[in-house]
């Protein structure tokens, strides 16, 4: 157990034939209390050419890269499993992946009003504060819907929404004619294709 949460330093274990005595190294637990919340970073760059704020604000920023990844292995794209072999299609799956991540970018910034998504994020002074959401990011999350009365959607929620509008072909009893129908598309939808300015489909072609 005590291998398993990394704790073996803090404690003295004596083992004899008969009996088994665990003890706290109360000093070794002092000397890591005091570091508890330090970390350091260390970077080839000198003082001059990158302050100490400017490391810290540049690490932390590795949390776009995760966000990335998470959004093009799971959340947004779920380009796996990977099954290449040839150096060739690898390099043309990557190329396929980046070019998909930089769409869901832009459709994420784009449809930032209809969505949870913080459009004016605060920079904090300090890099090393928590990270905060703007006034209007948390009205948004408080009041679910904006102004109009319209309710915000996540990025997935969106899509999911867009995904009905839909061709229907509709047959009269009785009859075969078949007649091609459009979904009246929903103020969302009108405004999620405006906000990429692209036609909202409402004519068949």
């Amino acid at each position: 157990m005590i291998g398993k949460y990394n704790v073996a330093k803090h404690f003295d274990i004596a083992i004899t034939g008969d009996s088994l005595t665990v003890t706290r190294n109360q000093q070794r637990i002092d000397a890591e209390a005091a570091l508890d919340g330090f970390y350091v970073l260390r970077t080839p760059i000198p003082a001059a050419g990158l302050p100490a704020p400017a490391v810290v604000a540049a690490y932390k920023n590795l949390k776009v890269v995760e966000r990335d990844f998470r959004h093009l292995k799971a959340d947004d794209l779920d380009l796996r499993p990977i099954f290449h072999r040839l150096e060739e299609r690898v390099r043309a799956h990557v190329l396929i992946c980046m070019l998909a991540l930089y769409l869901t970018w832009h459709l994420r910034q784009a449809w930032a009003p209809l969505t949870y998504t913080d459009e004016h994020p605060p920079k904090p002074g300090n890099p090393v504060r928590p990270a905060e959401r703007s006034p209007s990011a948390q009205a948004k999350a408080s009041r679910q819907r904006d102004q109009a009365g319209q309710p915000y959607y996540s990025y997935q929620g969106l899509l999911a929404h867009l995904a009905t509008m839909t061709r229907n072909d509709v047959r009269f009893a009785g009859t075969d004619v078949t007649v091609p129908m459009l979904a009246e598309p929903t103020p969302a939808q009108r405004q999620a294709f405006d906000l990429i300015g692209a036609p909202t489909p409402l004519t068949l072609k």
